[in-house]
């Protein structure tokens, strides 16, 4: 914490002060999305994480893909910073119902382009209806398959080198180093990739594990988030910077 430690001298802190988080509760989180980010959440937008959210709750087969859709406060956040950046091409890797992508879409510029991929068609027309009704459809090149073999082809396009600003993803988390590989040469120098989820759940800190069991979905991907994040953290083509917004977002600013 900055400013002066006159008259603190051996005193213990209180605890609120030698936290870094700020977040302390549910409560304060909620504070901020009731308060910051859904008073100016876009109509399209919210009513997409309603269906996200809700209506999807009932199928069983997807239940727990809920997790998926990025959180409305970190989305707040990546908008402003693509507005910054004035960002006009970005590549975004998992999809589920589009709700980061239509984000990503509302603040792109008229002929913003966007390729999103992801195994799944029927979740992404899902929310399809969305970007219609709120006229960016048209900036979307949507690509159905494996994201692997997709980038390995976007790779062998001389266009495609340095191309993207931005690039978003949240997908499988055991292939995020795979990804990262074929992704930081298709972005411009100076361009940003954005990983979600990498604090996934709070798992990722060994003490969490012993006080609370988390689902088989989390622990499944754990060991693979935490080499993600040591692999980043000595990455020298990239500038991080690890956020605990939502589950977690590591940006990273190429370099060269």
């Amino acid at each position: 914490m900055a400013g002066s430690s006159e008259g603190v001298g051996d005193k213990e802190l209180p605890p609120i002060l030698e936290q870094r988080c700020i977040l302390q509760s549910e409560a304060l989180s909620q504070y901020i999305l009731e308060t910051s980010v859904y008073p100016r959440e876009p109509e399209a937008l919210k009513e997409l994480r309603q269906l996200t959210a809700t209506d999807l709750r009932q199928a069983p087969a997807i239940r727990f893909w809920n997790a998926m859709a990025t959180g409305p406060d970190e989305m707040q956040f990546l908008s402003m910073l693509l507005k910054l950046m004035n960002a006009k091409k970005t590549l975004e890797i998992g999809v589920f119902t589009g709700y980061s992508l239509l984000a990503t879409a509302l603040s792109l510029p008229h002929d913003g382009e966007i390729i999103a991929i992801d195994t799944n068609r029927k979740n992404f027309e899902l929310g399809l209806p969305f970007f219609e009704k709120a006229g960016v459809a048209h900036k979307v090149d949507f690509r159905e398959g494996l994201a692997l073999p997709i980038l390995n082809e976007l790779a062998k396009e001389e266009k495609y080198k340095g191309w993207f600003d931005f690039v978003f993803v949240d997908a499988d988390k055991s292939n995020y180093m795979n990804y990262h590989e074929r992704v930081v040469e298709m972005v411009r120098v100076g361009g940003i990739i954005g990983y979600d989820n990498t604090l996934w759940n709070g798992s990722v800190v060994a003490e969490a594990i012993v006080e609370r069991p988390f689902p088989w979905y989390i622990m499944e991907s754990r060991d693979a988030i935490l080499k993600f994040n040591a692999y980043l953290a000595a990455d020298p083509r990239v500038e991080i910077c690890h956020l605990s917004i939502s589950d977690g977002l590591t940006l990273c600013r190429r370099l060269h």
